[in-house]
């Protein structure tokens, strides 16, 4: 058993005063966000000084008694403070590399509020924020674990004004009985993933499906007056088929790595530099419509959670280059995209390009773990 902490999302549909509320929280929490944001930024380049999270706090609490910001404080302060603990953990990721500088939230962007576990209560499957007098009506597609301890909520609402509620709960989850499969699979654009063990998840392809109607909605957006009503519902239209797609892309890919953790106790794939592969204009729309990032990022968790292992390759081990042949090794110079197949010259195996880097991404995932066991031995 180990204990990690977990996400629970499901669909909300707040009443129509419950979205008075939540719109002003979402406002002041953006206010907030941006307010600091310049702030700190200033303090930075103006003179050097660095401003934390304990300053701002501080510096917020005077700021909801100066009357001009005074409305701030008809909304939970608990939403409030993690916008500012947002804003640090942005600093902190941009200083660190992992992140871009921080950048102004926007009223038209994802809008999200946070409640930590004093900004709401949850009791007999309900559950009450902070400055709401009623329950939230949530349709409950899953059951909450029993055991588990939910440590904050967080209500978001997409650009297609759809509403979420997030569970983050602290659980302790079994891991999966040991099987004794492994599998290496090799990421793909006509096919999602090809396995080691000759399985093939085709794409399908879920942004060019929508492509016509998207650009057809999008042109009328274009049309439209800027402030009007009629520009507002081409706008929301336009977000529901953006929201439909990425919905689609994620329920395949949860639904792939779902079963590849289930079948595989070791699972191995090659380190794609997602960011760089999307700089090539005729390549990065199919890219970013399979959604490689997304698959690498659920293996990871999700083989954490169930005790699997999940290994990521070198870039730049040649494995569409290599024959699969034990034995034989044998590794060509160039093998062009469009060619699909080939014959090895050494021993005379004919290879399908997808496939045979799948064996090889296996194999070499199994040699890296061997490694790392001898290491730990010695």
């Amino acid at each position: 058993m180990q204990d990690i902490q977990r996400g629970y999302k499901f669909r909300c549909y707040p009443t129509e005063a419950q979205q008075q509320q939540l719109a002003q929280t979402f406002g002041c929490c953006r206010v907030v966000y941006n307010h600091f944001l310049k702030l700190r930024t200033d303090a930075w380049y103006e003179r050097q000084e660095r401003v934390y999270y304990n300053e701002t706090a501080k510096m917020l609490t005077a700021l909801k008694k100066d009357p001009e910001f005074v409305w701030l404080n008809a909304v939970s302060n608990v939403c409030l403070q993690q916008s500012l603990r947002h804003l640090d953990r942005g600093f902190a990721n941009f200083f660190q590399g992992l992140a871009r500088y921080p950048t102004e939230k926007k009223k038209h962007q994802i809008q999200r509020a946070r409640y930590m576990d004093n900004g709401f209560s949850f009791k007999d499957g309900q559950l009450k924020l902070a400055k709401q007098s009623t329950p939230l009506a949530i349709r409950w597609h899953r059951a909450l674990p029993e055991t588990a301890k939910i440590t904050s909520v967080t209500i978001t609402k997409d650009r297609a004004e759809r509403y979420f509620v997030s569970f983050q709960v602290q659980e302790n989850i079994a891991p999966q009985p040991v099987v004794a499969k492994t599998v290496g699979i090799d990421l793909g654009i006509n096919a999602v993933a090809v396995c080691s063990d000759g399985q093939t998840f085709e794409n399908k392809r879920p942004y060019r499906r929508s492509q016509q109607r998207l650009a057809k909605a999008q042109r009328q957006l274009s049309r439209k007056v800027k402030g009007s009503h009629n520009r507002r519902k081409a706008r929301l239209k336009v977000a529901k088929l953006h929201a439909k797609v990425a919905d689609q892309r994620a329920d395949f890919n949860h639904k792939l790595t779902a079963q590849l953790i289930h079948e595989n106790q070791v699972i191995s794939a090659e380190t794609l530099a997602v960011k760089n592969l999307l700089q090539n204009p005729k390549l990065a729309q199919s890219i970013a419509d399979v959604g490689w990032g997304q698959i690498i990022r659920q293996l990871t968790y999700k083989a954490a959670w169930a005790g699997r292992t999940f290994v990521q390759i070198d870039r730049w081990f040649p494995s569409s280059k290599r024959c699969s042949t034990p034995g034989c090794g044998y590794t060509r110079e160039k093998l062009p995209l469009h060619l699909r197949e080939w014959d090895c010259p050494q021993c005379g195996t004919h290879h399908h390009r997808d496939r045979n880097a799948a064996i090889n991404i296996d194999q070499e995932g199994k040699a890296i773990l061997a490694g790392a066991m001898q290491l730990r031995i010695h």
